[in-house]
C-alpha cells in the first residue's frame, strides 16, 4: 500500500497552512495558480466540511463518492468512425453540433447543483474557446482528453508528451487554471502504452482516468483495481481514477458510461454504484458521458451495422436518463476526490501496468 501524498506533494495540495512546497503558505501557494495545480486549489476554502462527508464515504455502508465526467469532442473524431471518408459538410455538421448539446449539459447540471469534470480536446479550446471559459465558470473542472482525440496506441512517448502538453496548454491559456487531469481517448493507455503513465506524471498531471479494468476488443487492462490505485509506468506512478465497473462471476462488466449506459438497463449502472459503496475502498465510482450521447438529432455517421449499433443504441432516451441520475445523486469532480484522498493520507494499492 502507498500514501498519495507522497506522490502529489509538488502539486502543493497539502491543506496545512505552512507546510509543504517548500515553506510556502496557504496564500503563496494560490498566488502560484498555474504552476502548482490551480485547479484543485478552489477546494481549500470548503475543505474542512468536505472531509467529514469524505470520511463516511469511505466506510462500509455509507455513501459512495461517485465522478461525473464527459469527453468533449465532435462527434466524428470517436473510434468507430476512424477510417471513414467523411464529407466536409458532414464534419462541419458535428462541430456545429458540439456547442448546443454541451451547453444542454451545462443547463442540467446548473438546474440540479451538480459538478462535473470535462475532459476537453484541446483543439476545441482553440476553435471555441467560449464554450471551455464557459464550463470552467459554471465551477466544473476542465480537464484534458489530448489534442486532436489521437489514441496513445498511434503515438511514441514524445509524440504523446507534445500532444499532452499542447493540450494542456491551449485549455490552461483559456482558464488561467492549471490542468491536472487527463483522460486518453478511447481508454488507450494499456499495457503496451504503460508509458504513458510516466509522460503524465513528468507533466505534472494530478491523475489519470485512462485504465478500465475490463476485457475488450479496443481497450482495457483486466485486472487492474476496480478503486482508485496507484498507476505504475516504467518508472513513475500516477493516481488512477478508472470507470465504474460492475462484479459478475469474478469478471468486471464495464457499466460506467458511453454505449452501456444507452444500450443497458439504467439499473445496472445502479448497481454498479451500490456495489462499489459496499465492496470497494475507497468507494469511488467514476461515470462517463460525451456531448453528442445527448444529442438525439445529429446527423448519422456511415458506419458499418455493428458500428451505427454501437454508437447510436439508446441514443433516444439519454437525456431523460442523465436527468435521472442527476436528480437521485450527488456527483463530484475528479479533482475533488483527488484532494480528498490527499488530505485523507488514504493508502493506496499499488498496480504495475507495464508488467
Amino acid at each position: 500500500m502507498s500514501r498519495l501524498p507522497k506522490l502529489i506533494s509538488t502539486h502543493s495540495f497539502n491543506f496545512d497552512n505552512s507546510e509543504g512546497d517548500g515553506g510556502l503558505g496557504r496564500d503563496a501557494r494560490l498566488g502560484r495558480n498555474l504552476a502548482h495545480g490551480g485547479a484543485a486549489l478552489d477546494v481549500l476554502d470548503s475543505e474542512v466540511d468536505s472531509r467529514g462527508s469524505w470520511d463516511a464515504g469511505l466506510r462500509p455502508g455509507s455513501e459512495a463518492q461517485v465522478i461525473l465526467s464527459f469527453d468533449v469532442e465532435e462527434h466524428f473524431r470517436i473510434e468507430a468512425a476512424a477510417g471513414l471518408n467523411l464529407a466536409p459538410g458532414l464534419k462541419a455538421a458535428c462541430s456545429e453540433r458540439l456547442a448546443p448539446s454541451t451547453r444542454w449539459i451545462l443547463d442540467q447540471l446548473d438546474a440540479h447543483d451538480q459538478k462535473a469534470t470535462f475532459f476537453i480536446l484541446g483543439q476545441i479550446a482553440r476553435i471555441d474557446p467560449a464554450l471551455v471559459r464557459d464550463i470552467h465558470r459554471a465551477g466544473h473542472e476542465v480537464a484534458s482528453h489530448g489534442w486532436d482525440h489521437r489514441r496513445v496506441l498511434e503515438m511514441n512517448p514524445e509524440s504523446f508528451r507534445e500532444d499532452v502538453r499542447k493540450s494542456k496548454d491551449a485549455l490552461e491559456q483559456v482558464t488561467g487554471e492549471a490542468v491536472v487531469g487527463y483522460r486518453a481517448p478511447t481508454f488507450s493507455v494499456v499495457r503496451r502504452t504503460a508509458w504513458a503513465l510516466d509522460v503524465l506524471a513528468e507533466l505534472g498531471m494530478l491523475y489519470d482516468s485512462s485504465i478500465y479494468p475490463v476485457r475488450h476488443d479496443r481497450y482495457g487492462v483486466p485486472h487492474a483495481p476496480r478503486a482508485p490505485f496507484l498507476a505504475q509506468g516504467r518508472e513513475r506512478q500516477i493516481l488512477e481514477l478508472p470507470p465504474a465497473t460492475l462484479r459478475l462471476g469474478g469478471v468486471n462488466a464495464p457499466i460506467g458510461g458511453g454505449g452501456y449506459f444507452r444500450l443497458l438497463p439504467l439499473f445496472l449502472m445502479e448497481w454498479a454504484i451500490a456495489q462499489v459503496r459496499r465492496d470497494v475502498r475507497p468507494a469511488v465510482a467514476m461515470l462517463y458521458f460525451h456531448p453528442w450521447e445527448f444529442d438525439p438529432g445529429q446527423p448519422r455517421l456511415p458506419m458499418r451495422r455493428m458500428g451505427r449499433f454501437r454508437t447510436y443504441v439508446g441514443i433516444s432516451r439519454s437525456q431523460a436518463r442523465l436527468v435521472s441520475l442527476l436528480s437521485r445523486y450527488r456527483f463530484a469532480r475528479a479533482v475533488d476526490v483527488a484532494c480528498r484522498l490527499d488530505c485523507q493520507n488514504y493508502e493506496l494499492s499499488g498496480y504495475n501496468v507495464a508488467e
